[in-house]
């Protein structure tokens, strides 16, 4: 016997998780069509109940146009002129906010009062309660808008069509007036503009003393004309300080030269000419100097400021300082009044001496007039610069202020005027057609009824879909062993029902289908031997007369062609049957399978049943003991396993061996020699399912092919998954066989063999 060859698997094109397709949903349907019917008829019948379990009622309609809203009163903005208002092209602007009023429950509530609340809930059991008035006129109210419109349209419903048309007339008078009070507004922002007012006032006087207390600390009046005449003073001083610079130079130069042509006598006399002391006379001279540049500053300020300018205090302060000074030393030196530095008989050249030292001493005493001024200048300025800032800051918040001030009290004051006047709004609100005569509406549950009809018929689909794809994830087609298996499928056996007391009166079978009838009737099955299996139950043989004798055949073809296209003339031919779980049909395919094989030719077929879990190990047909599989091959007892022509059936047990039950996979394989030297063409072992406890999964990797059983319906898809993985550990060849196929699909739209 050769080496088993593999079973290359058909390509399935298939996603690991594969997705609804049309055939998927046609099996669906047609599976669960009871299911779906009976949800259907839920809805139906929720649909009649709504039906019948309202009164009539009767219907009256009216329409509205919105035009245009001219609004006259500018709320929030500052233009001057009316605003406008048009719906937009979609309708989404104006008319959704007059349709939120139409269906305000306070609109509602006037409309009852006005109608009645008795006469409004006379149809309903009667009563007097305004809520529920209101409660039932909103129910009773749909408000719709056309499309590319703009125009309302509104409906009520009433049980009562003089109720309904009276209703509907009320509501929209009130909707005009209440549309009309909504949009005029009068009132409504004016203690807001007040508030608004008196606070900004509160912040203004704030600010204006804030501004004045930093002014006061600077001593300036305004901020721009002080920081200009700062930086002019501060520049004019720098210029007349460099001006100075120059000349005290140039009287240095002449003092330089007038003393090389003099000589030191000249000079001497020149210096002992005046009684007063140097130093006092150089105090007198600069004090004498800065009186009088500070007089000539006080005359240039008085040109560009008033008298109580701070600069003009301040340099009338400094005048005051230097006069004292220069009293002050005329009390301790009389003698500066009388006696004058360089005397004025002194000869030509000493005069010109005491000339320019007089010069180079009063230009010296104007620069350090010049430099302190300077000093104070700049110390102005940076006092100025520190507060320029803040006092910035609060000046653009006093403008805002003011300006905010000026818009609220005049927004204010216009608002107490159009209030003293008349309406803030004109409307254009049109009335097209007044509430027409109520007539009766058939189409006033059609929507809920159609909901009903519509979640029936959704409602059993969903549970369809539940069922089939969340709950139920069973292998039930072709297409199913090809999308999770990828495995072959040799045949699908479709599942006969009972009829009567023919061949399926017995009891089931372990396989799961009925027992097979014996030829010959009315006692002829005894006449035939039947081995039993390891577990008590008869090891069914095909007869004619099977019904699933046409499939047993066509599994026969598939497999026959299998081993000739593969060139497997090697005998006997192990094959295999087993499934995933008891009852999936293995013991009838095996036998129908065995019997199905026995009848192509000369070729002699073994039926081995390998289920010898049971207790017992001896068993006896017809009087004669089973013949077990090791008798049938090493002891030449096959003629005894003969049941029909060609067909020999034994058992796994031992018959002489009560200690060892069954065929170990070590001794399975030394019986593989002799196997191969036997007369069998084909040998077919009915396996138990596979699982981790069996000796299915272990001996087949010894087998020419492995029919692996998938009941439909029953077996689930991570089930056989699994045999599947077993399977292949051993290097087995596995096809697939669909037992117990239920076509729930009509065959006109059926797209499977």
């Amino acid at each position: 016997m050769s080496d088993p060859i593999p079973v290359q698997a058909r390509p399935v094109h298939a996603s690991p998780v594969p997705g609804l397709n049309a055939a998927d949903l046609t099996y669906m349907f047609f599976r669960h069509k009871w299911k779906i019917l009976f949800c259907f008829l839920l809805g139906v019948g929720a649909a009649g109940f709504i039906y019948f379990r309202n009164p009539p009622s009767y219907v009256t309609e009216a329409k509205i146009l919105v035009r245009y809203i001219l609004e006259n009163r500018p709320a929030l903005t500052k233009t001057e002129d009316a605003d406008i208002k048009t719906p937009d092209s979609r309708g989404e602007n104006i008319i959704n906010s007059e349709i939120e009023i139409l269906t305000s429950l306070d609109l509602a509530l006037q409309v009852a009062d006005a109608v009645g609340p008795r006469n409004v809930l006379a149809a309903y059991g009667g009563g007097e309660d305004r809520n529920r008035a209101a409660a039932y006129i909103r129910r009773g109210l749909t408000v719709n808008v056309p499309r590319r419109s703009n125009i309302i349209l509104v409906q009520f419903r009433h049980p009562d069509p003089g109720v309904a048309r009276q209703v509907l007339d009320t509501l929209l008078k009130t909707y005009l007036d209440k549309h009309v009070s909504i949009h005029q507004g009068i009132g409504v922002l004016d203690d807001f503009f007040a508030q608004q007012a008196d606070q900004i006032r509160a912040r203004l006087a704030q600010t204006e003393e804030e501004i004045k207390r930093l002014k006061a600390e600077a001593g300036i009046i305004s901020l721009a004309d002080a920081k200009a005449a700062t930086l002019a003073e501060l520049a004019r001083l720098r210029s007349d300080l460099l001006t100075t610079e120059a000349q005290l130079a140039e009287q240095r130069a002449a003092l330089n030269h007038l003393l090389g042509s003099v000589g030191t006598n000249a000079l001497a006399a020149v210096t002992n000419a005046s009684t007063v002391p140097p130093e006092i006379a150089e105090q007198y001279r600069t004090a004498v100097a800065e009186l009088e540049a500070y007089r000539r500053r006080e005359s240039e300020l008085l040109l560009r400021f008033g008298p109580e300018h701070p600069f003009i205090r301040r340099v009338r302060t400094q005048i005051a300082e230097a006069d004292t000074r220069k009293r002050s030393l005329e009390q301790e030196h009389p003698e500066l009044l009388t006696a004058p530095v360089v005397p004025v008989a002194a000869p030509t050249n000493t005069n010109d001496l005491a000339q320019a030292v007089a010069r180079v001493l009063s230009l010296e005493a104007k620069m350090a007039v010049l430099s302190n001024q300077i000093a104070r200048v700049t110390e102005d300025a940076n006092r100025i610069a520190a507060v320029e800032p803040r006092l910035v800051e609060l000046e653009r918040r006093r403008e805002l202020d003011e300006a905010n001030l000026r818009y609220y009290s005049a927004t204010l004051e216009k608002a107490r005027v159009e209030e003293s006047l008349g309406p803030g709004k004109i409307t254009n609100i049109s009335i097209v057609q007044s509430p027409s005569p109520a007539a009766r509406d058939v189409f006033e549950f059609a929507k809920p009824m159609a909901l009903c009809l519509g979640g029936g018929l959704g409602l059993g689909l969903a549970l369809a879909f539940a069922l089939e794809r969340l709950f139920g994830m069973a292998i039930r087609r072709p297409v199913d062993i090809e999308r999770n298996l990828r495995l072959p499928l040799l045949v699908s056996i479709p599942y006969l029902k009972r009829r009567g007391r023919g061949w399926g009166s017995a009891r089931p079978a372990r396989n799961g289908h009925e027992p097979t009838p014996q030829p010959g009737g009315n006692g002829a099955a005894a006449e035939l031997p039947v081995p039993t299996g390891q577990r008590g139950g008869p090891l069914a043989v095909a007869s004619d007369q099977d019904p699933l004798r046409p499939w047993f055949d066509g599994l026969r073809d598939r497999i026959v062609t299998y081993f000739e296209i593969r060139n497997m003339t090697h005998k006997p031919k192990l094959v295999a049957v087993t499934s995933c779980h008891e009852g999936a049909g293995v013991s009838t395919l095996a036998a129908g399978l065995a019997a199905s094989l026995s009848e192509t030719g000369d070729g002699n077929v073994l039926l081995v049943d390998m289920n010898v879990d049971g207790g017992a190990t001896q068993h006896f047909q017809h009087g004669k003991p089973v013949v077990g599989l090791l008798e049938a091959i090493e002891e030449g007892r096959a003629d005894d396993a003969l049941i029909q022509d060609n067909l020999y059936v034994v058992s796994a047990a031992a018959t002489n061996d009560q200690k060892l039950p069954r065929v170990l996979p070590r001794r399975f394989a030394n019986l593989v020699p002799k196997m191969k030297a036997s007369q069998f063409d084909y040998i077919i072992f009915d396996m138990p399912p596979v699982s981790q406890t069996t000796i299915t999964a272990r001996l087949a990797g010894y087998m020419d092919m492995v029919l692996m059983v998938v009941e439909a319906e029953r077996t689930g898809q991570d089930l056989a998954r699994r045999a599947h993985t077993l399977l292949q550990e051993s290097k087995a060849n596995v096809t697939a066989v669909l037992n117990k196929k239920r076509d729930y699909v009509p065959e006109r739209l059926r797209q499977e063999l």
